[in-house]
């Protein structure tokens, strides 16, 4: 993964990068686990209560995307990737497929926990929680539900984890992730 060239997307006035980490450890099972976030709720936050990678938007100091995905988890959930793991791999760019979210560029890295420590969560972050690889990785887990986001039903491609619900592009990075592994 760490030699695949991602598909990035061309420069764009107006659209904003962001960057968000898929980050990996050995369960107790010794199975590798993902992580997922679920965002607090905030009015006026198109995102707001789903489930997603920890990460975020560019910032002016960030000397590269990388960064920004590695700065981001660190204040959304206290894991400090270049102290605690490293970053294997880069997915292909992600836009919203609706204009009624923000125009944003999504780069998503692939990182891997050298060591588990217990997570400190911001006030962005409602919880957090690990979801076993092998479980994701099951075709039949996956099915075509309808989901409402900001008043609106959507019928979307859904993964189910106990009470949470992984779709839109949380659910798009990860079939990026799947295809590849």
């Amino acid at each position: 993964m760490s030699s695949r060239r991602p598909v990035e997307a061309e420069e764009e006035p107006g659209v904003r990068k962001a960057a968000v980490a898929l980050i990996f450890r050995v369960g107790a099972d010794r199975s590798p686990e993902l992580l997922f976030i679920k965002r607090a709720d905030y009015p006026g936050d198109p995102w707001s209560g789903q489930v997603a990678f920890p990460g975020g938007r560019e910032e002016a100091g960030d000397a590269s995307l990388q960064e920004t995905a590695t700065r981001e988890t660190r204040e959304e959930t206290g894991i400090d990737l270049t102290r605690e793991g490293m970053v294997i791999g880069v997915l292909d760019d992600l836009r919203p497929r609706t204009v009624r979210l923000p125009a944003v560029v999504v780069r998503p890295f692939v990182a891997v926990l050298e060591r588990s420590e217990p997570l400190r969560l911001s006030s962005e972050v409602a919880l957090a929680f690990w979801i076993p690889f092998g479980t994701l990785a099951h075709k039949e887990a996956w099915s075509e539900d309808t989901v409402f986001a900001r008043g609106v039903q959507i019928n979307a491609r859904v993964f189910r984890h106990e009470d949470h619900v992984i779709w839109g592009m949380t659910e798009r990075i990860l079939a990026q992730l799947l295809e590849l592994l």
